[in-house]
């Protein structure tokens, strides 16, 4: 089944971010950074059940180069999968339990 997507501000606020730190580190890797992510959710929004549940509710995907992990819960009742965080894999996460 396809699901409609939907984020969290601060998940969108987590991509730009990085996007810009990756801007810094060298020109256009912000891009190669932002295709890889759109990637990884186009997968998981055409099969996002692969992903198995990892705290409460969450589940995690990860993009095919960079380190981060996508966390994202599926809202069955509204046919939408949600994102609630793009963080860099050797972050901390526990942060994102408060955001829902």
């Amino acid at each position: 089944m396809l699901y409609n997507l939907a984020y969290y501000k601060e998940a969108k606020k987590d991509i730009a971010r990085a996007k810009v730190w990756y801007y810094n580190q060298q020109k256009g890797l912000e891009k190669r950074f932002a295709s890889d992510i759109k990637k990884a959710i186009k997968r998981l929004k055409l099969n996002s059940y692969v992903h198995a549940v990892r705290y409460k509710q969450n589940r995690i995907a990860h993009p095919d180069v960079f380190p981060y992990s996508i966390h994202f819960y599926i809202d069955e009742d509204n046919k939408r999968i949600v994102i609630i965080g793009v963080v860099h894999t050797s972050q901390d996460f526990d942060f994102l339990n408060y955001r829902h």
